[in-house]
């Protein structure tokens, strides 16, 4: 099995080593095309109004100065000899991507790409677990190749993605695997900071407040409060067809005149 591994960290960082020690578990044919810097909250974006520069950072690994989208598809297209890859990883992510932020992450957009040019994708990210010690990426690194190899058995629709999320506890509490539904936050977690600089002038820094809501049963969120792996598949057809429904008996046919 080739794979391809990409991230939205950025080359330099530990999740994409834990990630690179995920995918030795399951191939030895293993590439990898990462930003050079980080690129979280980058979503889907292209690189369209300047070029993107690559590094060889080893043999069978770049870097690059464009989104995890832009790695991706280079990867894929550009800078993998040979055959195509059969799966693409992207994470492990520093930090859970969960509910409605699933539609601003960079790991995400790295599965959907390849989703989008035929290939495989699975995302993986690691709920923030600094009160577990020193190994950050233990229970990914640990339960990931598992999972991966139980859905590759399987297998899932080629418009899909499969988001993985691993629960911020000790390995020995850590007993479940959960199928999920995408979850919505009744909280606001997102925050702009105000700050002034030396010079007098604002400036503002975008994060998140570490507050937590009260999700369903059978959502992401859920799984990974109470201490389950999460795994949720994903497509990116964001149609409601309940409104479309109800929309075709009042805004058919003609276009209505003011």
């Amino acid at each position: 099995m080739r794979i391809l591994l990409t991230n939205d960290d950025g080359i330099h960082a530990e999740g994409l080593a834990a990630l690179e020690r995920i995918a030795a578990k399951l191939s030895d044919d293993v590439w990898v095309c990462a930003p050079e810097y980080e690129q979280s909250g980058a979503s889907r974006a292209l690189t369209l109004a300047e070029p993107i520069r690559v590094r060889k950072v080893a043999e069978r690994k770049f870097a690059t100065t464009g989104t995890p989208t832009d790695c991706v598809m280079l990867g894929l297209r550009e800078l993998i000899e040979g055959r195509a890859p059969d799966l693409v990883l992207s994470g492990v992510n520093r930090g859970a991507n969960l509910a409605e932020d699933v539609t601003m992450s960079g790991t995400v957009a790295g599965a959907i790409e390849a989703m989008a040019l035929g290939v495989r994708g699975i995302a993986l990210s690691q709920m923030g677990a600094y009160e577990v010690g020193d190994n950050y990426f233990e229970a990914a690194e640990t339960f990931a190749p598992g999972i991966i190899r139980r859905l590759i058995e399987v297998g899932w629709p080629t418009d899909v993605v499969m988001n993985l999320n691993f629960p911020a506890k000790p390995l020995d509490e850590i007993a479940e695997v959960e199928v999920t539904r995408q979850g919505f936050r009744d909280v606001q977690v997102r925050i702009a900071e105000k700050r002034t600089d030396l010079r007098g002038r604002d400036y503002y820094w975008i994060g998140f407040r570490p507050e937590r809501s009260r999700p369903a049963e059978g959502t992401d969120l859920r799984a990974l409060y109470e201490g389950r792996i999460s795994v949720t598949p994903l497509h990116i057809d964001l149609t409601h067809l309940a409104t479309v429904h109800e929309l075709k008996g009042v805004l058919g046919g003609p276009p209505p005149k003011v």
